[in-house]
Parts: C-alpha cells; sequence; structure tokens
C-alpha cells in the first residue's frame, strides 16, 4: 500500500466515525467511497456489515468500477453502494468523494414538494446547486444509473426523492462539510416549517451569499472580506476531536 493510499484510507475512515459522531448514519446501511488516484478507477468502500463507528483505514475495501474487490477481503460490499457511487465516480471526475444519507430531517426534505428551500443561511450555501432525482425504489437496477448521473448533472450534491441526500466533494473533507451542512439546512427547514409562515430572502440575496461560500477567491469588492481557508480548517478541527475521541480510526 502507498502512503498516498493510507493517507486516503485515514481521511475516509475519519468520514465514516465522524458521520456515526454526529448521528447521521443508518445501521450498517448507506456509504462513503472515496476514489484512489491512478488509472484503474479503482475506489475505496465500506465493509458491508459494520457500523460506521467500528470502520478503520485498513477496513476499508478497495473495489472496481463493476463492485468488484481487487484486495482479498472479509467483507462483501453493499450492492446499492455499487450501483450509486460507482456511476458518479466514472461520470464525475470531480467527484472524489462520494457520500450518502438516510437522515430523518433529510428524507423529510426528500419527501417534500419544494424541496430544499433558502430558510437559512446554511441552506443558501446550496442555492441554485441542489439536483434532484425520482425514487425508482432501491438503488439495485443497474438501468437506473445513466438517469441518475443525468440528474445529478454538474452539481455538487443531490436530493434523492423519497430517499436521502448525497453529496460529493474533490476532497472527503468538501464531502463531509457539505453533507454535514445540508443536513443542518433540512433540519432547520423542517423546524422553521413547523412554526409557521416562511421569510425567505430575496434571490439577489441568495445568489450573493451562495457566492461568498463557494467562490471565497472571487474578486472582492472594496470592504468585502473572504475566508478561503474555512474548509480545512474546520477539518483539522474535526480530526482533532476524532484523536481525543475515538483514534482507533487511524488503524
Amino acid at each position: 500500500m502507498t502512503a498516498t493510499e493510507q493517507t486516503l484510507r485515514q481521511q475516509l475512515a475519519a468520514c465514516y466515525r465522524l458521520i456515526a459522531h454526529f448521528r447521521m448514519s443508518d445501521l450498517i446501511f448507506t456509504h462513503i467511497s472515496l476514489r484512489l488516484p491512478g488509472p484503474e478507477h479503482h475506489f475505496l468502500i465500506n465493509p458491508y456489515g459494520l457500523l460506521f463507528e467500528e470502520i478503520t483505514a485498513s477496513s476499508l475495501v478497495k473495489i472496481d468500477l463493476q463492485g468488484r474487490p481487487v484486495e482479498p477481503t472479509e467483507y462483501p460490499v453493499n450492492p446499492a453502494g455499487f450501483v450509486i457511487h460507482s456511476a458518479i465516480h466514472a461520470a464525475r471526475k470531480d467527484a472524489q468523494c462520494v457520500l450518502h444519507t438516510h437522515t430523518r430531517a433529510g428524507c423529510a426534505v426528500a419527501a417534500l414538494e419544494c424541496g430544499l428551500l433558502p430558510v437559512n443561511q446554511m441552506s443558501m450555501e446550496f442555492h441554485g446547486k441542489v439536483a434532484y432525482h425520482t425514487y425508482e425504489g432501491i438503488a439495485l437496477d443497474l438501468d437506473e444509473q445513466q438517469r441518475l448521473v443525468a440528474d445529478l448533472g454538474d452539481k455538487p450534491v443531490m436530493i434523492l426523492r423519497n430517499h436521502g441526500l448525497l453529496t460529493t466533494g474533490r476532497s472527503v473533507a468538501e464531502a463531509f462539510l457539505r453533507m454535514y451542512y445540508l443536513e443542518k439546512a433540512c433540519d432547520i427547514q423542517l423546524a422553521a416549517q413547523s412554526a409557521g409562515q416562511l421569510v425567505l430572502p430575496s434571490e439577489a440575496v441568495c445568489a450573493h451569499t451562495e457566492r461568498q461560500f463557494n467562490e471565497p477567491m472571487r474578486g472582492l469588492k472594496q470592504g468585502e472580506l473572504n475566508d478561503p481557508d474555512a474548509v480545512q480548517l474546520a477539518w483539522g478541527a474535526l480530526l482533532r476531536m476524532l484523536e481525543r475521541i475515538a483514534p482507533d480510526y487511524r488503524d
């Protein structure tokens, strides 16, 4: 195993532990995958049968785009994980990491006709950036892959109708933080909708806020600040937390 692969394994194992820590897991189901460098199109995914809180760097399974393990392993691979993740990895070079959840808030918003609304600053990170995919049943049919990829297009996140949430990232850190805040956005929306009439910002304000989140190196106006290091600073803080509470993720 190369030093690069070992580092990537530790990052992905950390992501699994963080999803468990923030209560976004679903027993042994759902999945997070990470593409490995090289022309082989191999990627890492969870060992099917382990809780996310049990996953370590060495237990992750390396598979090809056909869902076949490329190294000896005692664990199977979740078939639905292969169908969803292999399709996105094959179609999107920028989707180095793909993260899928079945959270209460995410599934609830996925069942709403309105989808995600710009209710709060957190949701405005995703303004104009959310794709939607109509539910077709458990993701076990290979012919769904083309429709899933077509619906995702070039968007960084997708709401799977009547199913859950999906984020992509150029890194594990980016995919995780997108999921963390997409989940929070869904939770805040449900709380606001249950409390009364919503007040939504203008389209111009939503678009401006989205650019502030996603284009930190854009040309700044006089008196405007930016925060280009936010993702790495947040990810570093999360890894420090894991070192305190679950350092075995690196094993």
